[in-house]
């Protein structure tokens, strides 16, 4: 036997993860990280909803991320992984499919009751389909998933029961989390990360039923261009990008705003007038659906923001007559 003489035996060296190449290109340091490639952001989010990457790699990669900023390319690769794991894509034969796209991700700390989820009632009143899909879950106003039962209607509970409800009634609400269970818990780490991460981005973009158009709010103006960005590089035919109230696509109806609209390749920027000259009120969300209360401001926000979906579907030349339809569609919702 040899003797000891007190020298530990060599470790051998613990093979490293395969996740691990991602979060060392995305944190080297100044000078020598850099963003992913589209593809490598697809592999990236493609192996964290597999299950392949240990929690605290996730955890790391998601501020990397933001601490970098988001760019265009990385941002596609994350969607395009995002959306196979929901199985976006085209409708199956015998669906009417989805005209317009609706994404609501919003957390803004001073959103009231959902408006723009009457506008969406509205459109569909008028035939135009519609698939919202969201989370609200760090919202301080009322998410849509508490503002569904008032109005009678409830949320999906897959992807394939959204697309038979808007077959049936021209409108569904799908909660991220039973879109994607996966990508749901990832936007909930905001609880433990204490910021937002690229996900909410990367859900916003999913369009699960490759609807034509989409409508799109943003919380901060430079997030537009990397939703716009991200949709050039997937060509998607429209989408329509604006700084909304509490991040959601909602106009409110006392100030002018500018709508960025996308009709592939090609971006136009839209000057939205001021519609009326209204301040915030308490009116009830059920009442003014059913019109047994009148709110100026409430209308005319539901009302600016039906503007938005027809600009976004190409079914309004101009703002302006984007905003007489939209009062038309409102006043007939019922018939």
């Amino acid at each position: 036997m040899r003797p000891d003489h007190g020298v530990p035996e060599k470790e051998e060296a613990e093979p490293e993860h395969p996740f691990a190449p991602f979060i060392r290109t995305l944190g080297r340091g100044p000078g020598r990280s850099r963003a992913l490639t589209r593809e490598e952001a697809r592999e990236a989010l493609r192996m964290v909803l597999a299950g392949e990457a240990e929690p605290v790699q996730v955890g790391a990669f998601l501020m990397l991320l933001r601490y970098r900023g988001e760019d265009p390319e990385e941002l596609t690769g994350l969607v395009e992984a995002a959306r196979g794991a929901v199985k976006a894509g085209p409708v199956q034969p015998g669906h009417g499919g989805v005209d317009l796209d609706w994404p609501s991700y919003g957390s803004g700390r001073t959103r009231g009751a959902p408006w723009f989820l009457l506008a969406a009632l509205a459109l569909a009143s008028a035939g135009h389909r519609v698939l919202m899909h969201g989370s609200n879950a760090f919202t301080s106003g009322m998410p849509v998933l508490d503002a569904l039962p008032m109005l009678g209607l409830r949320p999906a509970r897959s992807r394939d029961e959204a697309l038979e409800r808007v077959e049936e009634t021209n409108f569904a609400y799908l909660p991220l989390r039973a879109m994607s269970p996966g990508l749901d818990e990832m936007l909930h780490l905001r609880a433990l990360l204490g910021l937002r991460s690229p996900v909410n981005t990367v859900a916003r973009l999913i369009n699960p039923a490759d609807a034509p158009a989409g409508v799109d709010g943003v919380f901060h103006p430079p997030y537009i261009a990397a939703h716009l960005g991200v949709a050039q590089r997937m060509a998607r035919p429209r989408l329509l990008v604006m700084k909304g109230g509490g991040g959601e696509a909602e106009r409110g109806p006392a100030k002018p705003v500018a709508a960025h609209l996308l009709t592939y390749p090609d971006v136009e920027v839209l000057s939205l007038p001021a519609l009326r000259e209204t301040r915030a009120s308490a009116a009830g969300f059920v009442e003014v659906w059913t019109g047994s209360a009148r709110d100026e401001h409430a209308e005319g926000t539901v009302i600016g923001t039906i503007a938005l979906g027809l600009l976004a579907m190409g079914k309004a030349s101009t703002p302006e007559a984007a905003d007489a339809q939209a009062a038309e569609i409102w006043n007939r919702r019922f018939g």
